[in-house]
């Protein structure tokens, strides 16, 4: 019975294409199920065989931890060099979502606080 190995949900490309390529180069038989058209679907990565299973899962766990030490290796470098993007540079790249964000909830605050201060004056 196919049992899922790794959902595929907000997961970047290239780490989705590794575990494929680390499941064929292991031998290991696998399918995939996608969103759908509608992005409501499961999509996922299943082993086909029980059997697999532990293996499958030791594999991509190994790949997971040797993953996250390259990008926090990565990204140590990136914040020591200056070049590590903040909250303040996606600002500056992006000062339209930025505005619209904080119009939106000054409205809401004056929306929200709007009542009890007519009932003060």
């Amino acid at each position: 019975m196919a049992k899922i190995l790794f959902r595929l949900r907000q997961v970047p490309d290239d780490e989705a294409d590794d575990v494929r390529r680390l499941l064929d180069q292991n031998s290991i038989d696998w399918y995939e199920t996608s969103a759908g058209k509608f992005q409501i679907s499961f999509p996922a990565i299943w082993v086909r065989d029980d059997s697999d299973e532990t293996r499958a899962r030791k594999l991509i766990e190994d790949y997971q931890r040797k993953r996250s030490l390259e990008i926090r290796t990565q990204f140590e470098e990136q914040k020591a060099s200056g070049e590590a993007e903040t909250i303040f540079t996606r600002m500056i790249a992006n000062p339209l979502p930025v505005l619209l964000t904080l119009l939106f909830v000054a409205f809401i605050l004056y929306v929200s606080i709007k009542p009890f201060v007519s009932l003060v004056t």
